[in-house]
């Protein structure tokens, strides 16, 4: 076949791949929610390469680690391992400080390879895609195939283009995302903040209405504070407030929501939980505080710890409106403080023992 009659092809053949690079640019920039990015990030590639599993991990500089964020064609087993350390010499390490597209289109001729995981999960191919920025590590694009692959060498270089681009958007949904929680959590304890909490509490209130569901709301407030921070200075009543968020996060499941909502306030909001159970949580918080805090506070001062005051109501028993609920779960919690603080408070039901008074 001569020269010109070859140029036809060659050039429908740019053109074809000038179609797919654009596709897989308006596809990967397309949005800046990161899970979403990684998603159409992952499609892209397996469609470029035509194969049917994959992975991205993003790279956590501070420990040093990738942590699996989108997969997709692999077994749970594999899946499982989503967390690695890059370590100095290691394959992963050399990927990343080469730069370049790893490709291995045989893994059981690679000397090399002996990834337990990937030879037991019957991955026979794969490329790797350093995802990086000028000297910043951003992650790793994996596409893998269950049997050898020879890869087109036009493929390989459209999927090096698709992960500068996917090098670009993630970084960029990340940073979106850290101002996204920079305006919504609180920067003392890292909780949601107020503006958050009604934006929720809203939200939660509407669907336990529309679905029948219970809802319970606590509100708790650090007894004495503005005299803790008189007599021991702000910097020893933040470290109270930070422990106090520690404390709750580890007393609470995983599905509670709670937000510092203002000064020494926290907020607990209790999806599908009825009220005698969001009761028994108040009162092991309560204890909690009172039993933990003289631990951390020993270098602080050793003739006291802290106590709180808790209201706890649930919806729609205490108030059917997000106003109403809040109301009343905002006088108990007063009511709490004014007879004698440390305890929890509560309107009283049927067979129901009265509020705490220790």
């Amino acid at each position: 076949m001569s020269d010109a009659s070859k140029q036809p092809d060659l050039l429908e053949r740019e053109l074809k791949g000038l179609k797919d690079l654009l596709s897989v640019a308006q596809v990967v920039v397309s949005s800046l929610d990161l899970d979403e990015v990684l998603q159409n990030i992952l499609h892209s590639a397996m469609t470029i390469m035509d194969m049917p599993a994959g992975t991205i991990a993003l790279y956590d500089e501070g420990g040093g680690k990738l942590e699996l964020h989108a997969h997709a064609g692999l077994s749970e087993t594999f899946t499982a391992h989503d967390r690695w350390t890059v370590k100095p010499g290691g394959l992963t390490h050399e990927i990343l400080e080469r730069g370049e597209l790893f490709v291995v289109e045989d893994t059981e001729q690679a000397g090399f390879f002996n990834n337990p995981l990937a030879i037991a999960e019957g991955i026979r191919s794969l490329i790797a895609v350093p995802l990086k920025m000028q000297r910043k590590t951003v992650g790793v694009l994996y596409v893998d195939d269950f049997v050898p692959r020879h890869f087109p060498q036009e493929r390989l270089e459209l999927l090096s283009v698709l992960g500068s681009f996917a090098t670009m958007s993630i970084d960029n949904a990340r940073l979106h995302r850290k101002t996204l929680e920079l305006a919504c959590t609180d920067g003392l304890t890292g909780l949601y903040n107020q503006r958050q909490f009604k934006k929720v509490f809203t939200e939660e209130v509407a669907r336990a209405a529309r679905y029948g569901k219970p809802l319970s709301i606590i509100l708790l407030d650090v007894d004495d504070f503005k005299k803790f921070n008189d007599t021991y200075g702000h910097p020893n009543g933040d470290i109270v407030l930070q422990q106090m968020a520690r404390m709750l996060i580890e007393l609470l499941r995983g599905s509670d929501l709670v937000f510092r909502y203002g000064g020494e306030e926290f907020v607990i909001l209790l999806p599908e939980t009825a009220f005698p159970a969001t009761l028994r949580v108040a009162e092991r918080i309560r204890i909690f505080v009172e039993t933990e805090t003289p631990k951390f506070l020993d270098r602080i001062t050793s003739s006291r710890g802290v106590t709180v005051s808790v209201g706890v109501a649930s919806f729609p028993e205490d108030g059917d409106s997000v106003a109403m609920l809040f109301k009343t779960v905002d006088d108990l919690m007063y009511e709490a403080k004014r007879k004698g603080k440390n305890r929890v408070y509560y309107r009283e039901r049927e067979g129901q023992c009265p509020p705490s008074e220790s």
